[in-house]
């Protein structure tokens, strides 16, 4: 076991190094910093978990709370990714108070002697009992993970929104690795945590078997962490218009935007046009901020035009285009040897899967119910 954990620090340090090599956007920088994280947690735990909780009672206890820093980076890496106007600020840094209260509990308990002494993980001195302020860190501890992965999962739903009104096509923006990743883990961190607060309570299971459990889960998501996270792009470029209206509803009311009446009909007209004889909706990965730079239209504006005039977001206005493609290619004699997958990518879809499901949501049909009802 000592081994699997030296490698997978090994792969955190050595992951680190890769994405350093990058061209950094702000949340390669965090997960530079949550990778050394991790590689030191679980190498520090290789080498000296036989000896930490059982001879050192106060660095165990200070190298638990490291636990307490694996949420904070888990919400600020994803809040970096799927927004664009994120900023690494002081609030930000509030999510590491526990941590530092932790720790400063410590060190103030390491000169009480009658403290410090009972502050133990291995309930060896049983017939002690252990400081109320300690156990409340251990909750909260053991609450962190949980919290922060809920929280995860909101954000995940904020990306959803912002997808569909910055993107014409869902795949390779839509973090289903992470996701992934958030939900087996979160599920695996919670039931263990629940393991050793139950050891800690009522003395059941071993503490090495939980202590071994969090690590090993650690292990694995290092190498899935680190793999998918020096691949991943920056999916919301910092584009000069940051002021891109963002719809959660058809019917949104714009308080922000003034526009005229007669600069709505003409952006309307400007729109159709374009979307008719240039056709930019066969490019699979048209972007709001790019269809706005072609039209010369701000990309606030466009995103307004399209949420409050045509009653979508920027995802289905284009994908109706699309689909509008598909069906007049499947009903014209010129394209019957193509086959609806060939079709789908040569109208703008770049997957199977999202073309069958957007051309399901907007026709009620298959492609092969819609050609037999043709």
């Amino acid at each position: 076991m000592k081994y699997i954990f030296l490698i997978a620090a090994f792969n955190a340090l050595f992951f680190g190094f890769l994405v350093l090599q990058k061209k950094k956007a702000i949340h390669d920088k965090i997960l530079i910093c949550w990778l050394i994280y991790l590689g030191l947690y679980t190498g520090i735990y290789a080498l000296f978990s036989n000896k930490l909780f059982i001879e050192f009672h106060l660095l165990s206890a200070s190298f638990i709370s490291l636990l307490l820093l694996h949420g904070p980076f888990l919400f600020l890496y994803i809040s970096a990714l799927i927004d664009q106007k994120f900023e690494f600020n002081r609030e930000k840094l509030l999510h590491f108070i526990p941590f530092i209260l932790f720790n400063l509990f410590i060190v103030i308990a390491s000169f009480f002697p009658e403290i410090s002494e009972v502050i133990r993980l291995d309930h060896v001195e049983s017939e002690h009992g252990t400081p109320m302020f300690f156990n409340l860190f251990l909750i909260i501890t053991v609450l962190s993970g949980p919290f922060y992965f809920i929280f995860s999962m909101i954000l995940f739903k904020k990306l959803d929104i912002n997808i569909f009104n910055y993107f014409s096509s869902y795949e390779n923006v839509n973090l289903n690795w992470l996701r992934m990743l958030v939900y087996i883990f979160g599920g695996i961190w919670t039931v263990l945590m629940i393991f050793a607060t139950i050891h800690h309570v009522f003395h059941l299971f071993s503490w090495i078997f939980c202590t071994h459990g969090l690590s090993l889960s650690l292990s694995a998501f290092i190498i899935l962490i680190g793999y998918y996270g020096l691949k991943q792009k920056e999916i919301f470029i910092q584009y000069s218009d940051r002021d891109t209206e963002e719809e959660t509803e058809p019917k949104t009311k714009y308080t922000g935007t003034f526009l005229k009446e007669s600069d709505i009909e003409n952006y309307v007209s400007k729109l159709k046009l374009f979307m008719a004889t240039e056709k930019p909706y066969l490019e699979a990965n048209l972007s709001l901020p790019e269809l706005a730079k072609k039209i010369e239209i701000p990309s606030h504006h466009l995103s307004r035009v399209i949420n409050e005039h045509f009653g979508v977001n920027f995802f289905d206005f284009v994908n109706q285009y699309r689909i509008e493609e598909v069906k007049s290619r499947i009903s014209n004699p010129d394209f019957e040897n193509l086959s609806f997958l060939g079709i789908a990518y040569d109208s703008g879809f770049n997957t199977k899967s999202a073309f069958n499901r957007v051309f399901k949501k907007m026709t009620g049909l298959t492609p092969s119910e819609y050609k037999k009802k043709i």
